[in-house]
C-alpha cells in the first residue's frame, strides 16, 4: 500500500517509520528539509519538500496514486484542506486527517466525511475515565 503522509514532526515520522516496517511505501511532504533526520537518511520514502496543501507538491509525491493519505500537520486548517484535496481532486479512498479542536473534528467527520483523529478529544476522554475510575477507588 502507498501512504502519503503531509507533516513529519514526531506523529508523522513515527508513523512513516511504523508504516515502513509493515511493508508499505510511504511518501513524505514537510517544509522542512531537516525532518528527514527524524527518520533517518537512509530511510526508503519518497519525500517533497513542499507545502501539504500545494498542489504542485501533492502531484509530486504521487497522491493520484495514493491508498491512503494521512495530513498529520500541526495546523488543524492544513489538515482539512490537505484531505479534502487528497480526497476530491486526487480520488484517495482513505483519507484521515488529524485535528486538533473537537468541535472541528465532529463537524469534518460528520458533514465532510472526513475521518479525524482528534487528540484533544482523545485526552479529554481518557482523563474523564481515569476520574471516574477515582471515584470508584474512593
Amino acid at each position: 500500500m502507498y501512504v502519503v503522509i503531509i507533516g513529519c514532526g514526531r506523529v508523522g515520522s513515527a508513523l512513516a517509520l511504523s508504516l515502513v516496517e509493515d511493508g508499505h511505501q510511504v511518501g513524505i511532504v514537510d517544509e522542512d528539509r531537516d525532518v528527514l533526520l527524524r527518520v533517518g537518511e537512509d530511510f526508503p520514502a519518497e519525500f517533497v519538500h513542499g507545502v501539504g496543501i500545494d498542489i504542485r507538491a501533492l502531484e509530486a509525491i504521487g497522491t493520484d496514486r495514493a491508498d491512503a493519505f494521512v495530513a498529520a500537520t500541526d495546523g488543524d486548517n492544513t489538515n482539512i484542506v490537505a484531505a479534502q484535496l487528497a480526497r476530491e481532486r486526487f480520488g484517495v479512498k482513505c483519507v484521515i486527517s488529524r485535528v486538533y479542536d473537537p468541535h472541528r473534528a465532529r463537524f469534518f467527520r460528520e458533514k465532510l466525511k472526513i475521518r479525524t483523529i482528534c487528540p484533544t478529544q482523545d485526552t479529554i476522554d481518557l482523563l474523564a475515565d481515569a476520574v471516574k475510575k477515582c471515584e470508584v477507588d474512593l
